[in-house]
């Protein structure tokens, strides 16, 4: 299968990349922004693997992006990049602000998968796989509504996508993970991390790897698996 996954070359996106080059027979593309290191060592770690340059924040990269995208024979498409992350409370957010993580946050992503959709639909098959957070379950953090409305415009696309591509056998499908140790998260308090963990059921936070797992199952399953968004937090919101 030939695969693309955008921001692989850390965190979760590493972990994905690593999980589906394991099949020989997968050809796998990633993006990668400014992580040129590490994307370099990550692509030299299999033959099967080929980074491409994307930076979401800067409008002629996607575009060149986009327009590689019918060369790729795309079978799968991993939506997981979120480069520019906002933390403030919203009514301290500036009108600015608000815009700018749109376009750089959702909008590329709105572009790939138009670019997607009509090769797999061409082909009578595909899947979309959008990566979310358990922020969209039941009560959203405080500071972060800009990346929890993101997230939620991204899960409702994503049921539209599946429903407007199902009988063409494209699937689209979202996982929502809870709280990692990741870059991303680099910056949060060592001390909110440890409470994070002694609060957990499992008193452990979930790792990329075992993210990785679940994005797998859905370039995998059956297409009657369609339309679904799988939290991955140990029932967190059940207890």
């Amino acid at each position: 299968m030939n695969i693309l996954i955008t921001g692989g070359s850390k965190g979760i996106g590493a972990a994905v990349v690593k999980k589906l080059a394991a099949d020989a027979g997968n050809k796998v593309y990633f993006t990668y922004a400014n992580s040129a290191a590490a994307a370099k060592e990550l692509a030299a770690a299999s033959n099967n693997i080929t980074a491409l340059h994307c930076d979401y924040t800067n409008t002629a990269s996607v575009d060149e992006l986009v327009a590689k995208i019918p060369g790729l024979d795309l079978d799968i498409l991993i939506n997981n990049a979120y480069p520019v992350f906002y933390q403030q409370y919203f009514h301290k957010m500036e009108d600015a602000d608000i815009l700018n993580s749109f376009g750089v946050n959702v909008l590329p992503v709105i572009k790939i998968t138009k670019a997607a959709i009509p090769g797999f639909r061409k082909k009578k098959g595909g899947r979309i796989i959008n990566v979310l957070s358990t922020f969209i379950l039941n009560k959203p953090p405080t500071g972060l509504s800009d990346y929890t409305a993101n997230k939620n415009y991204l899960l409702s696309l994503s049921k539209s996508w599946a429903t407007e591509n199902a009988r063409h056998r494209v699937t689209s499908n979202s996982i929502s993970p809870s709280f990692m140790e990741t870059d991303f998260t680099s910056t949060t308090d060592t001390r909110i991390i440890d409470q994070m963990k002694e609060a957990h059921p499992l008193k452990a936070l979930v790792t990329p790897d075992e993210v990785a797992d679940a994005v797998l199952f859905f370039c995998h399953c059956s297409p009657h698996i369609n339309g679904v968004n799988l939290p991955i937090n140990a029932a967190e919101d059940l207890l």
